[in-house]
């Protein structure tokens, strides 16, 4: 090798070296405030919580590499936690944030500082509470930028623009919430679906507070989607346009262009829009973004309106503000639609972003959900199915928070906080999506439980979801905490574990944290437990996870210290 070929190299490996060396890395340090706000929606005032009086709250900006402090302060009147969706907090589960999982509440006028560090992800995540029904106002965007001296896998955009689509409740959400679990049925449905906290202008009272995003013909947007919402999924469009998705859940996907997005509660998305319309004087110069629920079980009460925002070009012309013109969205119930969009994702996997999909298996995991009841208690007179209680499980374990986190339970060794049992399988098999008026009623009963399933360090997982008709089936955003994992094969009816795995997608299947197992259907998801700690696993509907639709792994340390938990920090909050 020449002098002049060896210097070149030589030049190649520092630049990265520096590329990857921490000192391109920052600490940014932020102040979260949670305080009771007046809001104004459909012509009625309450008090909601915000973070710093904002709603949606404040965004996030990193680099793929930096850390974030959060230091959070809790003025409102009732406990809380923040948890940062999506973010996989290598060995820290310790400032994850699920309430009685990872942490103990925050109390009014306490605070605890939470340490956020991006070391894969990069793209379009979230922050949100994970109390009650909390997330509905307490929530906001993380944005990750490339590392310096990175770019994106795209040309660059012109600009970006956070869509957050969200629900509205005239009531108090927590009174809606108690008057469920007092009652044992169901949630009462929002009022209004939203779009950045704002219905839209076909609700009353909203017309002028509108949402609107203006655009310069020939320039390109990337729109960064979050679904903050408790119980809806959402179809999402914008009239006129096309959308290329390149990023899902704070990663790179395959651009794929589509008239029409999916999106469930706790998954995001990266969408790049070409602003393309404004070609002569006579085109239209408005165009509404609007999404309408996705419901794939129109027996489960949902808010059905469609919320608005409004794409406007600027032109030179002071003209009327004209109607925008309008999106055409799929029905509410187009299963079809919602399965299209989703089987048309597929991760990046180029030479700057690999893919590493597990191949050999360890644990083998099937994991049938449902949507249950539990007895009433006492005399009272519950409305639920059969006078019973409305509850929810895996594999027919129903999770009930205890009295102190489980990763204290874990870390100090306390007897009787949860059981290490959570089974690989469901306790009985039997035609899981037979049609709801066939299943023995016996089968609708679940048992409350603290279960939970340890893991050994590097352990590679799969786990089949296997949706269930008992009580109607639907949908259900299953996430993950502290890892993301690659969603490899998904289908209708009851999975065959002799043919369904000879369709997997081993090569480039998305990279996600939150992923929808389709109403009477099945999702396979793979990945390594290498992350240390205990990490909640649960449906992103909120009722459902309030129900017991969830679960916790405890992934034991690894040998070296790149391997172990962080240590506990000294400001976590006590119960």
């Amino acid at each position: 090798m020449g002098l002049g070929s060896v210097s070149a190299f030589l030049l190649k490996f520092l630049c990265i070296v520096m590329l990857f060396s921490p000192i391109w890395a920052k600490t940014h340090h932020r102040t979260f405030i949670i305080q009771e706000t007046p809001c104004t929606r459909l012509c009625n005032t309450k008090n909601i919580l915000t973070v710093n009086g904002q709603y949606p709250g404040p965004t996030i900006y990193a680099r793929n590499g930096d850390t974030v402090v959060v230091k959070v302060i809790n003025q409102g009147n009732k406990n809380i936690t923040l948890h940062w969706h999506g973010v996989n907090e290598p060995r820290n589960p310790w400032h994850d944030g699920p309430e009685y999982i990872t942490q103990c509440p925050i109390k009014p006028g306490a605070n605890f500082t939470q340490r956020i560090q991006f070391t894969e992800e990069e793209g379009t995540l979230w922050w949100h509470a994970h109390t009650d029904f909390d997330r509905a106002t307490v929530h906001g965007a993380i944005v990750i930028h490339p590392r310096k001296g990175s770019t994106f896998p795209f040309p660059k955009p012109d600009k970006e623009v956070t869509l957050i689509l969200g629900e509205w409740w005239n009531a108090d959400v927590n009174e809606v919430l108690k008057k469920a679990q007092m009652t044992g049925g169901d949630v009462d449905p929002s009022d209004a679906n939203t779009i950045n906290g704002q219905p839209g202008d076909f609700l009353p009272c909203s017309q002028n507070d509108t949402f609107k995003v203006q655009v310069q013909q020939g320039k390109t947007y990337l729109l960064r989607m979050i679904n903050a919402a408790l119980s809806n999924e959402y179809f999402f469009a914008i009239a006129g346009h096309r959308l290329t998705v390149v990023g899902k859940d704070g990663s790179y996907t395959k651009p794929y262009s589509t008239d029409y997005i999916m999106i469930t509660p706790g998954q995001t998305m990266t969408i790049l829009l070409k602003a393309d319309q404004l070609k002569n004087s006579s085109s239209p110069s408005r165009y509404y973004m609007a999404a309408r629920p996705y419901n794939g079980n129109l027996l489960v009460r949902s808010d059905l309106n469609v919320t608005t925002a409004i794409l406007e070009y600027r032109t030179n012309i002071n003209a009327f503000p004209t109607m925008p013109l309008f999106a055409s969205l799929p029905e509410i119930n187009d299963t079809n639609a919602a399965t299209a969009f989703t089987a048309g994702l597929r991760s990046l996997a180029s030479w700057d972003h690999p893919v590493d999909v597990p191949k050999t298996i360890n644990e083998h995991m099937y994991i049938s959900i449902a949507v249950n009841t539990v007895p009433c208690p006492g005399n009272f007179n519950c409305t639920g199915p059969l006078g019973n209680k409305l509850a929810a499980s895996l594999n027919n374990a129903s999770f009930e928070n205890p009295p102190i986190d489980v990763l204290d339970a874990y870390h100090y060794s306390i007897p009787n906080v949860y059981t290490p049992d959570f089974p690989n399988k469901p306790p009985f098999f039997f035609n899981f999506t037979e049609d709801m008026d066939i299943i023995p009623p016996e089968l609708f009963l679940t048992q409350k439980s603290t279960k939970v399933k340890v893991l050994e360090y590097n352990t590679t997982v799969e786990i089949v979801f296997q949706g269930t008709n008992i009580l109607g089936g639907e949908n259900h955003p299953m996430h993950l905490h502290g890892h993301s994992f690659y969603v490899v094969g998904a289908g209708f009816g009851v999975f065959d574990k002799e043919k369904d795995p000879l369709s997997y997608n081993l090569v480039d299947p998305p990279y996600e944290n939150t992923i929808g197992v389709p109403k009477n259907g099945w999702v396979a998801i793979r990945f390594k437990a290498a992350n240390p700690g205990v990490w909640f696993m649960h449906c992103h509907f909120e009722r459902h996870t309030i129900w017991g639709m969830d679960m916790v792994f405890i992934t034991k340390n690894g040998n070296t210290t790149d391997g172990k938990m962080l240590p506990r920090p000294h400001d976590m909050p006590r119960c």
